[in-house]
């Protein structure tokens, strides 16, 4: 039987699609990355440039500028001087007024995601959507308001549903904490898990131990 048969062509076609799809998507994210972080260096003094120095343009080092100039404002914010100098640049930003709106509500979410007390995104769920009997995989973003929550008989809470295979996209819903299953699996491996639809499959976790229930002491017999 020869070798380039027709079942042969068509396992070698996918078997490439599959290194290179993946690889060609990686290199395309970083291209775009690099490409509009370079822009910052623009901003710049143009005798600051690095091509001044060098004779050439180096790809990544507005990148590399960027990362820097994020450490340096966490560095400069984490102590009392910098806290303060915040509290004024805020109190400004907050006179005006539709800057005042947007800034806050973008300032609570990403306090919300981003910082490590916060509890969005930090738990994967197995909840029934959009109907009874349908089971998708959703996010835990917290709980809901205090109006909200007064008006509930029971405990919800604040759930994210993603849509497939964009999970920037989705539903937020409320739902209650008896009717949500909390997943193993990290939120990382949710996300993979969603977006492949299905395909990419969670390594398995092993099941939360349960320690056994401590024996009632009995009374010795006469």
């Amino acid at each position: 039987m020869s070798l380039i048969s027709k079942s042969n062509l068509k396992r070698f076609f996918i078997a490439g699609l599959l290194v290179w799809v993946p690889l060609g998507i990686t290199l395309w994210v970083l291209h775009i990355l690099f490409s509009t972080m370079d822009f910052i260096i623009e901003f710049l003094p143009e005798s600051w440039w690095p091509e001044k120095w060098i004779g050439f343009h180096i790809p990544g080092l507005g990148l590399l500028l960027g990362i820097l100039i994020l450490i340096s404002t966490g560095a400069l914010t984490a102590n009392y001087f910098g806290e303060k100098l915040l509290e004024v640049w805020e109190r400004l930003l907050g006179r005006i007024p539709f800057v005042k709106s947007i800034y806050s509500s973008v300032k609570q979410v990403s306090e919300t995601v981003l910082s490590d007390r916060g509890n969005a995104f930090r738990k994967a769920l197995l909840v029934e959507f959009p109907r009874k009997g349908s089971w998708t995989v959703a996010f835990q973003t917290g709980h809901p308001a205090e109006e909200i929550a007064s008006r509930l008989d029971e405990p919800y809470i604040s759930v994210y549903v993603p849509t497939t295979p964009n999970p920037t996209s989705g539903y937020f819903i409320m739902l209650p904490q008896s009717k949500v299953i909390e997943l193993q699996m990290t939120v990382d491996e949710a996300l993979k898990y969603v977006v492949s639809m299905g395909v990419v499959e969670p390594k398995p976790h092993p099941a939360p131990m349960t320690l056994p229930k401590p024996e009632t002491a009995q009374s010795p017999l006469p």
